[in-house]
């Protein structure tokens, strides 16, 4: 990696953490100087605006929030345990696995209507994340651990979204408490769908 590419992964990361808890507008170009420690010129070398910048950090956000999912799946072998990870990723949104909370919440309804660049990207992520919940649960119907008449695309949608929305109820309510009636409810109708 050159110097310059090791410069543009720093402001990227320093200023991750501020995007995602100010939101992008929220965010100045000050508060990015402030958390680098560089020159203003040297800012606008490696990105040309606030708007370039924030494209990257919500590239580099959703990366972040993908490899610890992942790395929690990874530690298991079986669907059950997988899923179950999955909902312990996110169990407690006021210590949330990314500082400022879950990037997908956050820069999704932020730019719901104001950015389509980054619409776009939440939205591919949003499937992504879908897709990795119904292969998990396809995977444990073909290897016999769940019952056949499971739909794994129906229920990744609604883990998926009852997640999400228990962050956004937890984050906003000042506790966990919506979180852990949420991941009680999941947990259960897996262990339900248990041959």
């Amino acid at each position: 990696m050159t110097k310059a590419e090791r410069t543009r992964q720093l402001i990227i990361s320093k200023s991750a953490p501020i995007f995602n808890t100010k939101g992008i507008a929220g965010t100045s170009m000050s508060d990015i100087l402030d958390v680098t420690k560089l020159a203003k010129g040297s800012l606008y070398v490696h990105f040309e605006s606030k708007k370039e910048l924030s494209y990257a950090v919500v590239d580099y956000q959703l990366a972040q929030l993908l490899d610890v999912v992942a790395t929690g799946l990874n530690k298991h072998q079986t669907a059950k345990a997988k899923l179950f990870a999955y909902i312990d990723t996110f169990i407690d949104p006021l210590d949330p696995p990314l500082e400022g909370g879950c990037p997908m919440l956050n820069f999704g309804m932020e730019a719901d209507d104001t950015d389509e660049v980054i619409r776009k990207k939440v939205n591919a992520v949003i499937e992504g994340a879908q897709h990795i919940i119904e292969g998990i649960i396809q995977a444990g119907i073909t290897s016999g651990e769940f019952k056949s008449d499971w739909e794994p695309g129906e229920f990744a949608t609604k883990l998926f979204a009852l997640v999400e929305g228990g962050i956004m109820m937890s984050r906003i309510a000042g506790n966990n408490k919506a979180m852990k009636v949420i991941a009680r409810s999941l947990k259960k109708e897996i262990e339900e769908k248990e041959v």
